[in-house]
Parts: C-alpha cells; structure tokens; sequence
C-alpha cells in the first residue's frame, strides 16, 4: 500500500469554525502573541495564559470535524495515510484518521512545569491556577510556544522520507520549522497543495495545485489519486 503523507494547517480546522491566528480577523489581531503564547507570557501572567487556552478548549467542544478530516480518514481503504499537522485540535481524531502525529501539541492535553515528559488528558475545557502534576508543579497547556524547539521535528522529517505521495493542505507554509518537512520529501515526490487561496511551494518539484477549500478538495484529492494509482473507488 502506498503511503501518503498530509501535512495539515489552520486551513482545515477553519472550516469546522476554528478560529485562526493569521487571517484577516484572526486571534492574533486581539492578542500579542508574545503574551499568551511564549515562555515569556507565561512567566509574566500565566492566568491570562491558561485563560487564553481555556478558551480555545470551549470553543473546540462546540465545533465538529469537516468533509476534510472525514474524507482524509476514509484515503485509509486506499493508502497508508500519516498525517502530520500543524494543529492543536483534535478534528483529525474526530474525523476518524488512526496516524496523527501533533507538531505543535495538543490543545486537550497538560504538562507539568518541571517534567515536560508528565503529560495527561485534562478532562474538562478548564485548567486553573493550583491545578498540579503528580510532582506538586503547576500544570501548563501541553503546546509549543514561541521560541520553544519542536520536538516532534525528527520524527515527521522520518514519516515525510517515506512518502509516496505528499498532499498539503490548509497551510500557508510560512512557520518553520513546519514548512521545511517538504525538503525531506523524496525527489519527485508527487505533492498536492490544497488550499482556495494562492499558496505556491518552491523548490519542491511535481506540485499539483488543488485551488479548493480542504471539504471539497480532498474528494478532488481522492479521485486524483486513484486515478493515480489505477486503484477503484470502492475496494
């Protein structure tokens, strides 16, 4: 079975009523991100942090996965599919894909202050001040901030050596150390972009160009590939 290797953004998740950070109205536009998303911040005022987080965990429970996500997790009776995403919620679980791997944490998850390996599922939208690991230390959202390595790197630069086909989906490749996961790709790597807004890849060759929103683009992604592939749409 071939492998197919989707790096996802904020694009995805918009389309279920996530709230982004760099579009026009984004969260950034209300907060410095240096307040609410960097070490920094959280030394300075962490109520507000955890307020911050607290908040994009309740808005999460109102929203649901989208034709994107559900479509990605139905590619599984075609393709080893390995998602690589950028975003911190939990639509691709939702949606049904069984291979997630989350670069930049996971917005329903907490770590502890002293031990960054003491994660844990919070079991409520909320975490508060005095919340504490089994260690005493206070509890943190388990997310990569600002200024802070991203662990996970290694492990998608692997999953992206591996690809057959790449698709790119809902992201403006503009964070690093995100965008460059595509260098890893193999040379001539077939790779879809979709997105309903002009996104160019540079220095990747073989980029086809899927100009929909991820609902849509992904069924245009699926018929692509089987064609691609010579493989039946119901196997």
């Amino acid at each position: 079975m071939k492998k197919l290797v989707v790096l996802s953004g904020a694009g995805i998740s918009a389309e279920s009523g996530i709230r982004t950070f760099r579009e026009m109205g984004g969260l950034w536009e209300e907060y410095d991100v240096t307040e609410v998303a960097s070490p920094q911040g959280w030394a300075r005022d962490p109520h507000l942090v955890l307020d911050f987080y607290n908040q994009r965990r309740k808005q999460l429970l109102e929203c649901e996965p989208n034709a994107g996500h559900t479509g990605l997790a139905e590619l599984e009776q075609y393709f080893d599919v390995e998602i690589v995403t950028q975003n911190v919620d939990d639509l691709h679980e939702r949606g049904g894909s069984s291979k997630i791997l989350h670069l930049h944490g996971e917005l329903k998850k907490v770590r502890s202050t002293r031990d960054p390996s003491l994660i844990h599922e919070l079991e409520s939208w909320e975490l508060k001040w005095g919340d504490t690991c089994e260690l005493g230390s206070q509890l943190r959202p388990h997310i990569v901030w600002f200024g802070e390595a991203v662990p996970a790197i290694p492990e998608a630069a692997q999953i992206f050596r591996e690809a057959d086909y790449c698709a790119v989906i809902g992201t403006s490749l503009n964070v690093y150390p995100a965008a460059g996961l595509l260098g890893y790709l193999p040379t001539g790597t077939k790779t879809f972009l979709i997105d309903p807004n002009e996104t160019a890849i540079y220095h990747t060759e073989n980029v086809m160009y899927i100009t929909e929103p991820a609902s849509t683009g992904v069924t245009t992604l699926k018929e692509l590939l089987l064609a691609e592939t010579g493989q039946d749409i119901n196997p």
